[in-house]
Order: C-alpha cells, then structure tokens, then sequence
C-alpha cells in the first residue's frame, strides 16, 4: 500500500461481535477526522491502527510498512503517536519530565553510559532538556516546565500530552477525543495549534472527534463510522450534508427532513 498510512479491508471481532467491518481509510498530509455515534467502532479502529488489536482481517501500513503484527512500541518507534480519550500523565512528574518520557523511543545510550554517567550521557541528556523546553514553548507551556502535571489546568493537561507525543518525534499523530472536558473556546485554541503543528513539522493528524465544530473546521477530510461501517468519506461539507451521516447521528426522521 502506498502513501504514508493506509488501511484496508479491517474487520474485528470480539466474539460474535462485529465491531469493525471492511474498513479501509488513509492519510498522507494535513489532518483527516474520524466520526461517528458512540459505539461506532473509531476507537477500536484507533487501537488496530496502534498494535492494541490485531485485526481479523485486512491490513495497515505506515510508509509502506505492515503494521499488523507490532507492538504499539514498535509502530512507535517507527514515527506514529497516539494520544488516548483519558489523560494519561504522570500526575506526579513534572510537565517538562513528562515531555522527557516521550522521547523514551529515540534516545540511544548504553547502559554502561547510563550507569557512569559518561559524557555521551551529560551529552545526551543536556540536548533532552533543551529539547523538552523547546516542545513545551511550541504547545504554549514553557512557562510551566516545573509544574507538577497534576497541578495543571485540564486544558494544559491536553496541551502537555500533545508535547509529550511530539516528543517522539512523529510523522503521524493519532489524537483520540483531545478536546474532551474543553470549553468550545479551548477546543478552538487547540485545534489552531494543531493546524499550526501541521504546517511547521509537516506532520499528518488523524483525529477522533465529536465536537462537530471543530470537526468541520479543522478538518480536510473526514469518514464516518456507523456500527463498525465506514458509511461516508470526503470534504467536511459533503460529508456534513449526506443523509446517512445524518440519519447515523439524528435518525431516520430527521434525515428525511433535511433531504427535503
């Protein structure tokens, strides 16, 4: 498969539970969202795309690569990050610490370094500071380096979990509900420092959304998910308007009206 991420063909099942059927999606720049009611199937399609699950059947590749079959550390590695619905910091470490465990995937030291804290390690670890405050000064946070993750705000919370994932150093992040628990103003900001991020790093963001706003302005593309079938895809107008995305959210009733 070509591109720098493409699915295809992903089905899962949990027992006699079909929770995603013949899905196939990719991206290869700017920011694409995934929609749909609750029990869709967008967060289990998030965790095939990550090496959570493994699918029954189909197959996902990152810049030609399978994935299938990695662990979530290994898909890491290779340059593709995922955020989670539930924050999922280190309540207790700092905010520039946190951004530091982020990078876990592209230090290179040995142990011996570690242990006698050669000069390669000083090296190394000077540039991870300094590497850390830069992200922290790119998600509007450098201020609070010392801060105690928990002591944050919700919405630096959100905004430390995007440095930390950048961190990694990725080429494709992979947000799942990152404007949870916002305000629409803070939902806003962030989704302009996603942008912002998309044309600085030139990196690509898939986004699990359901603030319909931000979907719809954010987005260059989006599919929708409906028990497990992607039952439309394209430009947020288009998709906004077709009737089975909205018989999928309002019913069939209100669907009819709006064709009307």
């Amino acid at each position: 498969m070509n591109g720098l991420f493409a699915a295809r063909g992903i089905t899962k099942r949990f027992g006699g539970l079909t929770a995603l059927q013949n899905v196939t999606f990719g991206v290869d720049a700017g920011i694409a969202s995934i929609i749909g009611p609750n029990g869709a199937g967008k967060t289990t399609l998030f965790n095939v795309f990550t090496g959570l699950y493994v699918p029954d059947e189909g197959e996902v590749a990152f810049k030609g690569q399978p994935l299938v079959g990695l662990r979530p550390d290994e898909i890491t590695a290779l340059g593709v990050c995922r955020t989670f619905q539930n924050i999922r910091l280190f309540a207790n470490m700092t905010a520039a610490e946190n951004v530091l465990v982020g990078m876990h995937a592209r230090v290179r030291l040995g142990v011996r370094d570690v242990l006698v804290r050669s000069s390669s390690f000083r090296d190394v670890e000077g540039g991870l500071w300094r590497r850390a405050g830069e992200l922290l000064d790119r998600v509007g946070l450098r201020a609070k380096a010392n801060e105690v993750a928990r002591n944050l705000p919700y919405g630096d919370q959100r905004r430390l979990e995007l440095a930390r994932a950048l961190a990694s150093d990725p080429a494709l992040l992979l947000l799942d509900e990152p404007t949870a628990g916002m305000t629409q103003g803070e939902a806003v900001t962030l989704m302009t420092l996603l942008r912002r991020l998309v044309g600085e790093l030139g990196i690509a963001i898939i986004l699990i959304e359901h603030n319909m706003r931000v979907v719809m302005e954010v987005s260059d593309r989006v599919a929708v998910l409906d028990h497990g079938e992607k039952i439309a895809e394209g430009p947020p107008r288009d998709v906004q308007a077709n009737p089975r995305v909205v018989e999928a959210y309002l019913g069939r009733r209100a669907a009819a009206r709006a064709g009307s």
